[in-house]
């Protein structure tokens, strides 16, 4: 069996066993979860659940968030620890995602 074989049998296997994987981060859409995965490096979801709804009350789109500065952020996710650096992250991927979702609204046929 070649390496590639056995990562499909192994994949086959887990998909019967675990059809739906719940997602144990609370979230609405894919902004919101990809927010809380990033918060949860280091912290228990328990935590993250209680945090990203005080967060998520504040800014809950990409847009919204580059409208908090990494103070206001942080101030929210200190909880979860390794704040500084999670507040960082979470302003400058929504404003990577926001500058991203202007360029394509913009030029929608060139992207």
């Amino acid at each position: 069996m070649t390496k590639k074989e056995k990562a499909l049998y192994i994949q086959e296997q887990l998909d019967i066993l675990y059809p739906e994987t719940p997602v144990p981060l609370d979230h609405e859409d894919a902004f919101t979860l990809l927010i809380a995965v990033l918060l949860s490096a280091q912290c228990t979801d328990e935590r993250v659940n209680k945090i990203t709804p005080l967060l998520f009350a504040k800014a809950k789109t990409p847009q919204e968030m580059i409208q908090c500065s990494v103070d206001e952020i942080q101030a929210i996710i200190r909880p979860c620890g390794l704040s500084p650096a999670k507040s960082k992250a979470i302003y400058t991927l929504s404003h990577m995602l926001w500058k991203r979702i202007t360029v394509r609204f913009q030029h929608p046929l060139t992207h």
